[in-house]
């Protein structure tokens, strides 16, 4: 079933995603000017690499993303929009795919950007590392000419699934000519990006910022529009509050600054905030049981210590309001995947412990049992949500030894060692749930080391092959049903849920125009914003 789009924004409106669009169509109106110094923020810490191919989280996606491009965008009507490629066409059994590449394309360091690369990557990047399994039925991809590549899969490939990928954050493209041979996780040019984006690495001073300036033979004529975009990292919100007032910081995106500060700054008129540019990069905090530690790797387990926290506490006083209850590991303003009816688990302190006491979890000798949580110190509310988790857990006679680690430690600790029973974490994905979503919960997202994957080592042979079916069924409305029954056994089995869904913000000084215009605004190049000024 085919949604139209008059559908498919009403939906999208009614989840309360999309802010009014006045706010796009009053940044359109003016004329851009060229030149000038953008300086931009985020909502967390510094990158552990400007660039991390097996995905690394936001920090490095932010970064990158304005170095490196991908065949394909997704615009705020959810309509996938040309970028290195002019036209993915699928065939008439979706068993192949043509692709028309952009031409007259230049690598930063001067070499033709053509179809060789776009085999390189699907072949020796995004099938065996970036896209956490979603490209398995890849069986081969062939340059037709300079310009034309060929994917032959051995099993239907829906097209929404593909263009998916193929514009996310597994789609980067990376030179030929500067990693073939090399180990591409390792290779030093992660932190000396050759791209074909907008904009050319110039500097990276760590602890600090990185510079970034103006590709001057960008294949888009007139583009980009700024002489110089600098990513500056700021370490707690305050700083970022104070940075926009002082006029050293322009724009931040993903609530870079306290939720109170949001409303003062607004109405000075000085500064915009709005909440497009998240449609395909929906925000949630969540929480994870690592199946290798006894105790809570039984779901039934898992099932009672969720109805020990209340999320409209997290909701309303974590988050100011910025946030809702989450129904489950897929945010609700997902217009096409999620579902309402999987299980729910509400705030019910004595249902947790009778259900405790039926798993042979008695209080004895004043607790039941004791766990080790990690919160990621990635963000200022994590910090707060261990706290509130502790003592939640706490209230139903489970011991709990906090731990808040750096950004460092957190990764370590969570995807590397798996030294965790409980981690409190935070989740970023697009609309198509592979390989964003479905990584947390798959055997082949099992990847020791590689952040923001499946940590919790949980493996389900059903949910993989509902996952696999996901990658070859082409009607969409039962693909939609595959999707439904994928979240209802992960909201049963519980390796990972959401808490809350978070709502994304950007706020930017006033002058600062055309952003925010794409499904997924911080991990696009923002080669069209301008400064009005």
């Amino acid at each position: 079933m085919k949604m139209s789009r008059r559908e498919l924004l009403a939906s999208t409106l009614a989840a309360g995603t999309l802010a009014s669009a006045g706010f796009g169509e009053a940044q359109a109106q003016a004329t851009p000017k060229k030149g000038g110094t953008l300086v931009a923020t985020w909502g967390g810490f510094e990158p552990q690499a400007l660039f991390v191919p097996a995905g690394g989280g936001s920090s490095p996606y932010f970064t990158s993303t304005k170095v490196l491009e991908r065949l394909l965008k997704l615009d705020n009507k959810l309509v996938f929009q040309p970028v290195l490629a002019l036209e993915v066409t699928p065939a008439a059994d979706f068993r192949s795919y043509t692709i028309k590449l952009r031409p007259d394309v230049k690598w930063h360091d001067g070499r033709d950007f053509t179809a060789d690369d776009v085999v390189f990557n699907a072949l020796e990047y995004w099938k065996p590392i970036s896209s956490g399994g979603a490209l398995a039925g890849l069986t081969s991809a062939e340059a037709v000419d300079k310009l034309t590549v060929k994917f032959s899969f051995k099993d239907p490939t829906p097209e929404f699934f593909l263009k998916s990928v193929l514009a996310g954050k597994a789609g980067l493209v990376i030179p030929k000519h500067v990693y073939e041979g090399s180990n591409i996780i390792t290779n030093p040019a992660n932190n000396a990006l050759v791209g074909t984006g907008p904009y050319k690495v110039k500097q990276w001073v760590r602890g600090s910022h990185v510079e970034l300036a103006r590709n001057e033979a960008y294949w888009a004529p007139g583009l980009p529009y700024l002489d110089q975009l600098v990513i500056r990292w700021w370490r707690d919100p305050a700083s970022r509050s104070a940075a926009l007032e002082a006029g050293q910081l322009d724009i931040g995106v993903f609530n870079p600054i306290p939720a109170p500060d949001l409303k003062r700054l607004e109405a000075t008129k000085r500064f915009a905030v709005t909440t497009d540019g998240y449609l395909s990069s929906a925000w949630i905090s969540t929480i994870e049981f690592n199946s290798r530690r006894p105790v809570v790797s039984r779901p039934e387990v898992r099932q009672a210590l969720l109805h020990a926290i209340d999320r409209d506490f997290i909701a309303d006083t974590i988050f100011f309001g910025r946030a809702k209850p989450s129904i489950g590991f897929i945010p609700a303003s997902n217009p096409l995947f999620s579902n309402p009816k999987a299980p729910q688990y509400p705030f019910d302190p004595k249902k947790a412990g009778k259900l405790l006491d039926a798993a042979g979890f008695p209080v004895k000798g004043g607790s039941r049992f004791k766990v080790n949580l990690v919160a990621a110190g990635w963000f200022e509310e994590n910090v707060k949500l261990g706290q509130y988790v502790k003592q939640a857990l706490e209230d139903v006679d489970v011991t709990v030894d906090l731990a808040i680690p750096d950004r460092a430690t957190s990764l370590k600790r969570i995807y590397s060692d798996y030294e965790y029973d409980i981690a409190i974490s935070n989740n970023s994905g697009a609309i198509e749930l592979i390989p964003g979503w479905t990584n947390f919960v798959t055997t082949s997202g099992i990847v020791k080391g590689a952040a923001f994957r499946n940590a919790n080592g949980y493996s389900n042979p059903t949910l993989d092959g509902i996952v696999s079916n996901l990658t070859t069924e082409v009607d969409e409305k039962k693909r939609a049903g595959l999707a439904h029954e994928f979240v209802r056994i992960a909201a049963t089995d519980l390796p990972i849920t959401g808490l809350v869904d978070i709502q994304s913000v950007t706020i930017a000084r006033s002058d600062v125009r055309n952003h925010s215009n794409l499904a997924d605004y911080l991990g696009e190049s923002w080669s069209d914003v301008w400064l009005d000024r």
